[in-house]
């Protein structure tokens, strides 16, 4: 077993080492630099990169990453685990999904080494890290006030990509196809397996997505015999949804939720009121599809179009299988302390 090169920098087999990756500096001279670790194992096998944070206020992908580094030995690793915790690192530290220009960094790559500031981060990123790697996590919560049910997105017909998806054991494995300068459309193109895990709330922390992220990068690396032992979380079988419809507000209001996220849902089913804040009994919201829940804003107040509620749908003989499906992972993650969560079969 050889070493592996990142950067520049030498990992010996059967080692971690935390490499800083010089980036970009802004106009003040203060650095942005990737902060990266690598667990190279003793023996051969896949390049998998773990990555959060590409969207700077998605906080969930950043803890999944950090309890990764804190529960991974290199020596018992076949292949090469490569973490960056945080790629976005102004967006970060502002508490913005955006760049310091208000560019988003998922619609850079591949990027230009001569490019603004988002498409030379991009190149770099793409260049060090993505080109060296056989398959790679992105990590991703819900937009600000607005929270998704851990869900894996992929193209199902990439059927090395989908083995990763149901290997992750979420609920809901969502087909979705990559948007132009995503890192998922960059994946696609140089023939990288890419999945992309969304769960939670931007700028909190959810300790069931959490718990499920870090168990689900495990079961990866399990499917990818990187590691031994049995997957967790065996009970969630995940369920395909081919498509999903965002329900939005018919009118400005008050919004008085009537469901929750991950709740099983009918046709014309209520799923709000929106209410005029001076009185009155308000206008009902009806889902126009029979699916689930998988994404929510929360904020009680919309004006007319705005979004409130993603549904996924499913073949009319998947629906019960993806109800279970959601309350097993309930039953799982939910409520549970990190450590009870972290051990479920």
């Amino acid at each position: 077993m050889n070493g592996f090169e990142l950067a520049g920098q030498w990992v010996e087999p059967g080692s971690h080492q935390h490499i800083t990756l010089p980036a970009l500096r802004l106009y003040n001279d203060a650095p942005l630099d990737l902060r990266i670790d690598v667990f190279h194992g003793t023996k051969p096998g896949p390049v998998l990169l773990v990555c959060a944070a590409i969207h700077g206020d998605e906080l969930n992908g950043i803890e999944v990453c950090r309890r990764l580094i804190n529960t991974t030995d290199a020596r018992t690793l076949s292949g090469t685990l490569v973490v960056v915790p945080i790629v976005n690192l102004f967006g970060f530290i502002q508490q913005s999904r955006y760049l310091p220009d208000r560019r988003d960094l998922n619609r850079c790559f591949p990027g230009s080494e001569r490019g603004a500031l988002g498409s030379r981060m991009a190149y770099l990123f793409s260049e060090e890290l993505v080109k060296k790697s056989t398959h790679i996590v992105d990590l991703h919560t819900g937009a600000i006030h607005r929270s998704n049910l851990p869900q894996i997105r992929v193209d199902v017909e990439n059927e090395d990509a989908l083995a990763m998806a149901k290997a992750f054991s979420t609920p809901v494995i969502l087909h979705s196809k990559e948007r132009d300068g995503s890192l998922r459309a960059l994946a696609n193109e140089l023939g990288i397996p890419l999945i992309l895990y969304e769960a939670g709330e931007a700028l909190r922390f959810d300790e069931a997505s959490i718990s499920a992220g870090v168990i689900g990068v495990q079961n990866v690396m399990k499917h990818l015999k990187m590691m031994k032992g049995r997957r967790r979380g065996r009970r969630i079988t995940p369920v395909l949804a081919r498509r999903s419809t965002w329900v939005r507000a018919e009118r400005d209001g008050l919004i008085i939720r009537k469901v929750e996220l991950g709740q099983t849902i009918q046709k014309q089913q209520v799923l709000a009121l929106s209410v005029n804040p001076h009185g009155g009994d308000g206008d009902a919201i009806e889902s126009p599809v029979r699916g689930i829940i998988i994404g929510c804003s929360n904020i009680p107040v919309a004006n007319e179009g705005e979004a409130l509620f993603n549904v996924a749908q499913f073949d009319k003989d998947a629906m019960s299988d993806a109800t279970e499906s959601v309350d097993s992972f309930t039953e799982v993650y939910e409520n549970k302390p990190y450590e009870q969560s972290f051990s479920t079969d």
